[in-house]
């Protein structure tokens, strides 16, 4: 059976979602229509964190090496990818895994077939890794897939042990299906470059994560500034709309080099620049892990935003 077949009826008795127009019940947005959660897939006692941004921006390379990080604090770290291209692990399980979609699809979609290392694998440094994978271009939901991720995760008891679990989500889609791993997070993260594109991205990423929070715990835990020299365009922005950049990554060769070689950056050269970017990243987990106040950030108009950013 392929995904696509599959009557939108069916995936929502799947796995626990339905849809519900805003205004009635628990709306996430006015005039919107959202994908809710079923409060018994709450994922439990982990910390969980979900990386947002622009496509093409480093959310999978970040989420690797910040998945790294935590397991070299001692944390117990699952990385959920949730992309339909499931390259989110590879640097750190060193090949493209299958999908949640792909092993459902193989047993016809009854799940209780499944055995957890049908669809987890462990990557590098106990880094335990997932590929949720998404519906055929055009024909489904990405909420069904992270939902039913989630139910086959709690379902094999394979997050009763686990510390840190990091969503890597697909571009900066915000629609019900995308946003559906705010209704899990305790903190959503977004990464952005010092320009104008990313920082669109960024703003409206923040409205999502600001109608999301009137129904969930998710709130905004910060900026990672990637593949940035400078961060002047970011900060402006940050100190219209109430953020702050937690982390800053330069644009190094040595992280081009290290999705080549399918590593992440703490398996590289130690070079001195290569052991700076490994320390941010340590220091980024560790306060992560200490949390902190959240951001009530408040979105700026598109407008205001485009007369915001450049240079005078």
């Amino acid at each position: 059976m392929n995904v696509a077949s599959v009557p939108l009826t069916e995936l929502r008795r799947a796995d626990g979602l339905a849809l519900k127009r805003a205004g009635t019940g628990c709306g996430d947005g006015e005039g919107s229509v959202q994908v809710q959660l079923d409060p018994n897939l709450r994922i439990g006692t982990a910390k969980v964190f979900a990386v947002y941004g622009k496509g093409g921006i480093g959310k999978s390379t970040t989420s690797s090496n910040l998945s790294v990080a935590f397991s070299k604090l001692g944390k117990r770290v699952l990385q959920i990818g949730c992309d339909p291209k499931h390259d989110s692990t590879f640097t750190l399980t060193k090949k493209l895994m299958p999908t949640v979609i792909d092993v459902l699809e193989g047993v016809d979609f009854h799940a209780e077939e499944l055995r957890p290392e049908d669809f987890v694998w462990e990557g590098y440094n106990g880094v335990m890794c997932v590929e949720a994978g998404g519906p055929p271009a055009g024909t489904g939901c990405g909420g069904y897939v992270v939902g039913q991720t989630v139910k086959l995760l709690k379902e094999h008891h394979l997050l009763d042990d686990t510390d840190v679990v990091i969503f890597d989500v697909l571009g900066d889609v915000v629609c019900g299906g995308f946003a559906a791993p705010l209704q899990h997070a305790d903190r959503a993260l977004i990464v952005t470059a010092n320009d104008f594109d990313s920082i669109f991205a960024m703003n409206r990423i923040v409205q999502a994560i600001g109608a999301k929070a009137k129904n969930y715990k998710v709130r905004l835990g910060g900026v990672i500034a990637n593949r940035s020299a400078g961060t002047d365009q970011i900060d402006k922005f940050n100190h219209m709309v109430g953020l702050k950049t937690m982390a800053r990554f330069p644009d190094l060769d040595a992280i081009r080099r290290s999705r080549l070689k399918k590593a992440t950056l703490f398996e590289m050269d130690d070079s001195p620049e290569v052991r700076a970017v490994q320390e941010e990243y340590l220091r980024l987990a560790a306060s992560l892990w200490a949390g902190g106040d959240p951001y009530a950030a408040v979105p700026m108009k598109d407008r205001d935003l485009f007369d915001l950013l450049g240079f005078d």
